[in-house]
């Protein structure tokens, strides 16, 4: 009769839709708790990136380091202070290996370091394990000076997210900041810097 087949079209349609939403949850599920995830996450970070450029601080803006007294561990165990780096250029970057939007940006801050580990220090602080640190560093073929706190780092470094990464000048200012994923291997960081050195060479 046409009111069973009015039932039958329903019954289908609610199928339909039930299947539907459990086909969505399901790509969430694989989204949000598996590898595929976080490769998704990945990819994404890295459309950010590619759109996300640091910029210069205003110099009336810039927050000053006032204590560069910070405890970090390297990579092979040794103690180092954050002091051994005062009065340089510093880039620090606080990322983990759990973290896409970290994953996205490592190949371009991977990049810059290549180019300036001569000339300014560079600190990765981890906010992880050693042994995933070392595994992902391999895996990428990164060469990265990676360090672990051991203590609470400068109030003007402090962040409640990752990543978040900081250009420093010789005098301690904070030139750059950016905390979420970004584009570190720009043009726009690469004149800062070189600017940051000619003027500490011309000091």
């Amino acid at each position: 009769s046409a009111a069973s087949d009015v039932y039958k079209r329903q019954s289908m349609n609610i199928t339909k839709k039930q299947w539907s939403n459990i086909i969505f949850f399901i790509v969430l599920a694989l989204i949000i708790f598996t590898p595929v995830g976080t490769y998704v996450k990945v990819q994404l970070g890295k459309l950010r990136v590619m759109v996300s450029n640091p910029s210069s601080i205003e110099e009336a803006n810039r927050d000053t380091i006032n204590s560069f007294n910070w405890n970090l561990i390297d990579s092979q165990g040794k103690s180092v202070n954050f002091q051994e780096m005062e009065g340089n250029v510093v880039l620090v970057n606080f990322w983990a290996t759990w973290c896409p939007p970290c994953i996205a940006e490592m190949p371009n801050l991977n990049a810059l370091y290549a180019d300036y580990k001569d000339k300014i220090s560079f600190v990765f602080v981890a906010n992880d394990n050693v042994k995933s640190v070392n595994a992902y560093l391999k895996k990428n073929q990164y060469d990265l000076p990676v360090y672990y706190s051991s203590d609470d780092a400068p109030t003007a470094l402090y962040s409640k997210s990752i990543p978040a990464t900081f250009l420093i000048d010789d005098q301690g200012k904070i030139v750059m900041k950016e905390i979420g994923s970004s584009n570190w291997n720009s043009t726009n960081v690469r004149n800062q810097i070189d600017e940051l050195l000619a003027f500490s060479l011309a000091e």
